[in-house]
């Protein structure tokens, strides 16, 4: 009998971090950072709750921080074994994990400065950019979607992974092995999965039939998106009024993923004349600027290189006044330029990145259009604006906001409620796992399962909690 145990996203968004034994054989589903307020975070400095020298190895859904963030803590206590994913995910996770190398770094030098003085004693960083060198190896081979691997012959174990339609190269994985008495059993990780309808990724394959245990994601599992037409409107209407009024457009944007689909947007506001080609478009965050490219790289994988309306020497994420600002300097630059204009930066959350320079110098005017596209995690300075703070600290100083703010949460790289329900009972598992989610969001996830699918074991399992599957 296996069984699976649950080491993050476990009543909670972050840390995704799931581990399958069968017999003395034990994979990892992702390995993920815990991200938002301390009492979360500090999880990433205690114990996996495993020893990672027994990990046979490790399969990887996508790049994301909160599913590969904690790749390279894992190969400094012991890890050595493979890591499987598709092409795109291993670029895109070794570009992410040397940003949070660098971020770790930077943090835990201004909290050295400031606090070292007070008599307390700063935590070193989860890990250096040297330990992410490390990992390189740890990425042998891409696996592309729906080739069957065998990582455990002894125990019949086998796996592959199908599109999963959240961002470049995310994937379903689907492990299939067989028991003594020779009876197969199939497990379905989601990952995390699309809304669909997105031009950057193609739609999130079906579930696969037959499936003994779901493990399922629940992000929106509480709400529906407002429609992608009418979230794109939305977007339009934004800009464009305070494009009349010479304000400045600010977008707090994940790296992955949403700047590419804001790029693509805007772009095509620029290409159809909705917006003049000689407001400047500042992509002002290096990490978004590589992605980007691997975006061009990884095209085969890419729905808007694939439906052929562009190629190579067409990027659907260039277009005139668009302005790649990689340097600190460059950055600085920016705040000189007067209105109209578009800025892109990160952090998604606002919690830390050059958004929040931004934000410091231009969040008290009315002139300003704060547009924000993504998740804002509880305890984050995104969620306090779009829970409708009138004053927010920025680098310790008190921020009025005054600014017009939109949330347009059509965007979501996430399915929603509606396509959740409609993936689990297509999937009609024997036993259904929900994680990847707030409280509330699961319980009411799992309420309308139940309903759904009685014949369902649901379970929303707790950090350490095991099931046999």
């Amino acid at each position: 009998m296996a069984k699976i145990q649950f080491f993050g996203a476990a009543q909670t968004v972050t840390g995704s971090c799931h581990m399958l034994t069968i017999g003395n054989r034990r994979f990892l589903l992702d390995a993920g950072q815990f991200q938002g307020p301390w009492e979360i975070e500090k999880l990433n400095y205690g114990k996996f709750g495993f020893m990672p020298s027994n990990v046979q190895g490790l399969i990887l859904s996508h790049g994301h921080l909160d599913h590969c963030g904690r790749i390279p803590l894992l190969k400094k206590r012991g890890f050595d074994k493979e890591i499987y994913c598709t092409p795109p995910t291993a670029d895109i996770a070794m570009l992410i994990l040397m940003d949070s190398a660098h971020i770790l770094k930077e943090e835990f030098v201004w909290k050295q400065r400031r606090l070292t003085r007070a008599g307390i004693k700063v935590k070193e960083p989860l890990y250096s950019i040297e330990d992410v060198y490390y990992c390189l190896n740890l990425f042998r081979r891409g696996v592309p979607y729906n080739r069957k691997i065998a990582i455990a012959p002894d125990v019949n174990l086998t796996f592959h992974l199908n599109d999963a339609g959240h961002i470049l190269g995310s994937a379903q994985i689907v492990l299939e092995y067989r028991e003594k008495r020779g009876e197969t059993r199939k497990i379905l990780f989601t990952g995390d999965l699309g809304d669909g309808n997105r031009p950057t990724v193609d739609d999130p394959a079906p579930p696969e039939k037959d499936i003994d245990a779901l493990i399922m994601e629940s992000t929106y599992g509480d709400r529906d998106h407002k429609s992608y037409e009418a979230s794109v409107e939305e977007l339009e209407e934004a800009i464009t009024s305070t494009i009349k009024r010479r304000g400045t457009v600010l977008i707090p944007t994940f790296a992955l993923e949403r700047t590419q689909e804001m790029l693509y947007h805007i772009g095509n506001m620029k290409r159809s004349g909705k917006l003049s080609k000689r407001i400047p478009v500042f992509l002002n965050s290096p990490l978004a600027i590589n992605i980007t490219r691997i975006y061009e790289k990884h095209c085969d994988y890419c729905h808007m290189f694939k439906s052929g309306r562009f190629d190579r020497r067409h990027s659907p994420f260039e277009f005139p006044g668009l302005f790649f600002t990689e340097t600190v300097e460059e950055s600085k630059a920016i705040h000189g330029v007067t209105g109209p204009k578009i800025v892109l930066a990160g952090s998604g959350m606002m919690t830390g990145g050059r958004i929040k320079h931004h934000l410091k110098h231009l969040l008290w005017k009315d002139s300003t259009t704060l547009i924000i596209v993504g998740f804002q995690a509880q305890g984050t300075l995104g969620r306090r604006i779009i829970e409708g703070a009138d004053q927010v600290r920025i680098f310790g100083e008190p921020v009025a906001v005054r600014a017009r703010v939109y949330t347009i949460n059509g965007f979501s790289a996430h399915a929603d409620r509606t396509n959740l329900l409609a993936y689990a009972k297509k999937a009609r598992p024997k036993k259904l796992f929900i994680v990847h989610g707030e409280p509330d969001a699961q319980k009411m996830l799992a309420k309308s399962l139940q309903k759904a699918l009685p014949a369902t074991e649901t379970h929303v399992p707790r950090l350490g909690q095991h099931y046999p599957v």
